[in-house]
């Protein structure tokens, strides 16, 4: 039987991916990519825990977590394929739209 410190290790190793996916990437759908990376990651963990502690409380969380990615994500991708259609660009560095 595989033990807990093997799941928490996969998700932590995913959310580090997700975290560097973040901060060094510049173009906005591998933003998003990274983001529900992370999220994946943290429902892992919710999974893990409840499953060892035999509680259902985190698998409930895992939905939770679903629906807000899911709502982030299809958000995210409107407003990048709006501002795809303005500025024909989705690096991040060159949308400068909410400055003053």
């Amino acid at each position: 039987m595989i033990g807990i410190e093997f799941y928490l290790i996969v998700s932590a190793l995913m959310f580090c991916i997700g975290v560097v996916g973040v901060i060094t990437r510049r173009n906005a759908i591998i933003v998003f990519m990274s983001i529900e990376l992370m999220l994946n990651s943290v429902n892992l963990t919710f999974v893990t825990f409840s499953s060892f502690l035999g509680d259902s409380a985190g698998q409930i969380f895992v939905f939770f977590v679903m629906t807000v990615a899911a709502a982030e994500a299809a958000v995210g991708l409107a407003i990048i394929i709006a501002i795809f259609r303005n500025k024909l660009t989705v690096n991040l560095d060159e949308i400068n739209i909410l400055k003053w």
